[in-house]
This record gives structure tokens, C-alpha cells and sequence, in this order.
């Protein structure tokens, strides 16, 4: 039995377009995003998983995820009560209060809303926890917590210099969701091949949900327009692009 992956790639939900891709692979090394990811350019919200290191060298604008730094101390609360880990979520949760604030706003209203309440706040929680991590002990639960933010510090704060950019990947993160719901009943694919289709189909079933369409009626419609479609015709049938056809 061979042991394969789903990669999931998305837009953000500030995005013109509204897509879900779903990449099965048979490994998870960095091979994989790089070869996806290929020649394209622009941010990608990720953790601070090291496959994808090679596309930032490349090109590719890293943008760290908050939500994976406050799950360190949100782990370190469940463990122990730990004053400064409270303090840290408290910042962050200060951060995520902003972008409820400018979750309706234009990216450039968004962008100036940050810059105004969330760079001074981000500025003060960087300084707090260089100050706290210098009176802390190497390899305590606490330190690796600060450590993780501050080393991915300038990736972290990325996300102010651009209104469209999110503050985290739940985004992609609740794309994956499906698969993770419905785990048991596909556990086995049959088949590398097989993967690859499953994958196809997911890919077009979760950008329909994405753009508000009723998945059932837009791939009865595209499969019946299929095998009469020209290759010019191929674009207009994309989930973000397909509209229904008019009964008369």
C-alpha cells in the first residue's frame, strides 16, 4: 500500500476569482508545491513548512500565517497557566478584532485600517516578546513559542502591505475540510490515477460551493456540453465563470 497526499491551494476570500485546487500526490516533499506552483509569482499565506523555501527564493513573497503563531500559546494555556501566553493572545486576538473591523472594507480601506490600529499594536507586541524571550530560559515550551513568532516575524507582518493579503491560511485551511470530513470513505483511492481524478472532481465540486453555485447543476450542465465543447469554449465553463442556461 503506497501512502499519498492531498495538496490544497486557494484564493483568498478578498479574491476576484474564487477557486479551490486540489493537488493529490504520492509525497509530501517540497517537490511538490514547486512543481504546482512552477513559474507563477505572488504571495502564498503558509506555515513555516520548509518545502516551501525553494519558491521563495525563487520568487515566491512568503506570508506567515497568524493563526499557526497563536496556536504556540494558545498550546502553552492548555498546558499551564502561563501569564505570557495570555498576554501574546490577547495581542493577537487584538489583530483578528482589526480584520473583523475591516472584513467589509475595500483592500486599499483595509490596508489603511492596519496600518493605522495594527502596526502600532504589532510594533509593541515585537518589542514585548523580545523582551520577555531574553528572560526566558532555551527550550522551554514558552521560549519555542516566542521563537517560532520571531523568527518568522518579518513573514508575519507581511500581510499589512496589501489590503487583498488575509492574516492567516484558515482560508485554505477550511478548503480542506471535505477531505478531512469524508476521510474514511476514501481512504483507499485504488490508484495513483484514481487520486488524480478524485482530486479533479473535488477541485471543481469545492470552487462551485466557493462561487454559490449548486455543484449538482453545474456539472450535469458541463458534462452534457462536454462532448460538443470546442477548446474556446472550455474557459467559459470554469466554476467562477459558468452560468446557468435559461429554461424556456
Amino acid at each position: 500500500m503506497q501512502r499519498a497526499y492531498i495538496w490544497a491551494y486557494a484564493t483568498t476570500s478578498h479574491a476576484d476569482t474564487q477557486a479551490a485546487v486540489y493537488d493529490f500526490r504520492p509525497g509530501r516533499s517540497g517537490e511538490a508545491c514547486r512543481e504546482f506552483l512552477a513559474d507563477w509569482r505572488g504571495y502564498l499565506v503558509c506555515n513555516d513548512y520548509g518545502g516551501y523555501k525553494a519558491g521563495f527564493a525563487n520568487g515566491i513573497t512568503e506570508v506567515g500565517c497568524w493563526a499557526h503563531a497563536r496556536r504556540k500559546f494558545h498550546e502553552l494555556t492548555e498546558r499551564n497557566d502561563s501569564p505570557i501566553a495570555k498576554k501574546a493572545l490577547s495581542y493577537i486576538g487584538t489583530l483578528y478584532e482589526i480584520e473583523r473591523q475591516g472584513a467589509e472594507l475595500s483592500p486599499e480601506q483595509r490596508q489603511q485600517l492596519r496600518l493605522t490600529k495594527a502596526w502600532p499594536l504589532i510594533e509593541n507586541l515585537h518589542e514585548w516578546l523580545r523582551h520577555q524571550r531574553a528572560q526566558i530560559t532555551n527550550g522551554t515550551r514558552t521560549a519555542k513559542a516566542i521563537d517560532y513568532t520571531l523568527k518568522r516575524w518579518e513573514a508575519l507582518i507581511r500581510y499589512l502591505d496589501d489590503g487583498n493579503v488575509p492574516i492567516d491560511n484558515n482560508w485554505v485551511e477550511n478548503q480542506i475540510r471535505p477531505w478531512a470530513l469524508g476521510r474514511k470513505n476514501w481512504l483507499f483511492a485504488g490508484s495513483l490515477r484514481s487520486g488524480e481524478r478524485a482530486a479533479n472532481v473535488m477541485t471543481l465540486i469545492q470552487s462551485t460551493k466557493m462561487n454559490g453555485l449548486d455543484p449538482q447543476a453545474y456539472l450535469r450542465d458541463v458534462l452534457e456540453r462536454m462532448p460538443m465543447a470546442r477548446r474556446s469554449d472550455l474557459d467559459a465553463l470554469l466554476p467562477n465563470k459558468w452560468t446557468a442556461p435559461v429554461k424556456v
